[in-house]
């Protein structure tokens, strides 16, 4: 796990209702049991705060890193989708942009998270419109259309347009993988186990989970095919993450609370 991925997840997951702030030291706590070192968690930071993400403040603590706006909004908007694990219904028609040249790979990440399909390097469809996406492109400066489209008569069908647009073969594999993967140390948590394997399994459970918000468009259950395994991934996230959680916020107010408290004799004594 990337130092900077961990922080993004560690502000979304824990800091951001906690106000989107913490000092240096705190950081540096809570991603040791993920086998973070200092070193890299500062960089990091750094770097984030060069990006936007992050903005430096002094906390009664010490120094410390707030959450911009920018971040903020983007957190919670990941968080929305990371917790709300059911399907949605779906009206027949899909939202498609027509585009007038290829867009950037960042953009197209953007599009993807948002739950766009690609169907050539020109045209993006989605089950349903998301706001976010005339932001997006305007900002790159690409000419782009966009329209509300059914199936005329006769026409392949959704099954089609799904087909082309995602790989949905690939990412069925992949949700079996990721329980396949996290159940061994989701499992070997229980009551005797301490706050901080807890939080440190849940935190892997949520970090290997939110890579499906570039991957899965959430498509509604009529157009994903029977027995789909994001169901079963879905409800494995579901429990665990909920589980864990008491043990895993009771480790991070813990961190928070002793960085806080070390800094404070840190700076009174300088």
């Amino acid at each position: 796990m990337q130092a900077r991925s961990a922080l993004f997840d560690l502000y979304g997951d824990y800091l951001r209702p906690r106000g989107g702030r913490a000092p240096v030291a705190a950081l540096v706590k809570l991603l040791a049991p993920l086998g973070i070192a200092a070193p890299a968690v500062r960089t990091a930071v750094s770097r984030m705060v060069r990006q936007g993400w992050l903005h430096p403040l002094r906390l009664g603590s010490g120094p410390g890193y707030l959450l911009t706006p920018k971040a903020a909004r983007r957190l919670d908007e990941a968080s929305a989708r990371i917790y709300r694990t059911g399907r949605s219904g779906w009206d027949g028609r899909f939202d498609l942009v027509l585009l007038g040249a290829p867009l950037p790979r960042r953009e197209a990440q953007r599009l993807a998270f948002l739950g766009y399909g690609m169907l050539d390097d020109r045209a993006w469809v989605a089950p349903r419109a998301a706001e976010e996406v005339d932001a997006v492109l305007t900002g790159t400066g690409v000419t782009y259309e966009r329209f509300s489209a059914g199936h005329a008569a006769g026409s392949p069908g959704a099954a089609h347009v799904v087909g082309r647009a995602w790989n949905l073969e690939e990412i069925g594999k992949a949700y079996e993988e990721f329980v396949a993967a996290q159940r061994p140390a989701v499992t070997a948590i229980t009551a005797r186990s301490s706050d901080e394997e807890a939080y440190a399994a849940r935190f892997q459970l949520v970090h290997a989970w939110r890579s499906f918000l570039f991957r899965d468009p959430q498509l509604p259950a009529s157009l994903l095919p029977p027995r789909w395994p994001g169901v079963g991934a879905a409800s494995f996230f579901d429990r665990h993450a909920a589980r864990l959680r008491p043990a895993a916020d009771r480790f991070v107010e813990r961190c928070l609370a002793s960085a806080s408290r070390n800094g404070r004799v840190g700076f009174s004594d300088t």
